[in-house]
């Protein structure tokens, strides 16, 4: 093996141990937490954060009371995802800051309290809009965030799969 291929595969190596190690320590996640998507109660518990849609095909979260109060009993830290999670919602569309503040109200009249941390769908993200997450005082989660902790989906509808991220 030629001497430059096999440092470039040494480095490699060490990359992907880092990064086993960081998700092994740090917090789990799990996406796309809605009353209209089936979430695996196994994913549910074993995750720290859950990034809820509030909107999900137009049906409001708050409108499903016991489903709220199911969400809430978890003792999780919860977290806005996007608005109604339509492909590429903040990318593409420029969100108004009332369709912004809609959701942040609809996640608030489920849960009791603003939400303080934001995921935009498909981790996509313009300018316009992530100005506009600034400026309701969200925390923005990213890309980053999403290489270092281990994040299941709900419906397990991710690239990978939820048992491939308990391993990896």
């Amino acid at each position: 093996m030629k001497k430059p291929l096999k440092n470039f595969l040494i480095v490699l190596a060490i990359i992907i141990l880092i990064l086993f190690l960081i998700r092994i320590s740090t917090s789990k996640e799990i996406d796309d937490v809605s009353p209209g998507i089936n979430c695996e109660k196994e994913y549910l518990e074993k995750s720290d954060t859950l990034w809820v849609i509030p909107s999900f095909k137009d049906n409001p979260i708050s409108e499903n009371k016991e489903w709220c109060q199911e969400i809430l009993s978890l003792n999780k830290t919860l977290g806005l995802h996007g608005i109604k999670h339509t492909y590429w919602e903040f990318k593409r569309n420029d969100i108004s800051a009332q369709e912004l503040k809609e959701g942040i109200e609809e996640f608030e009249n489920c849960f009791g309290y603003k939400p303080e941390k934001f995921k935009p769908p498909n981790l996509r993200l313009n300018k316009e809009n992530k100005q506009l997450i600034k400026e309701n005082n969200l925390e923005l989660k990213n890309k980053i965030n999403q290489f270092t902790h281990k994040t299941y989906h709900c419906n397990n509808s991710g690239i990978l799969s939820n048992k491939f991220i308990d391993i990896f």
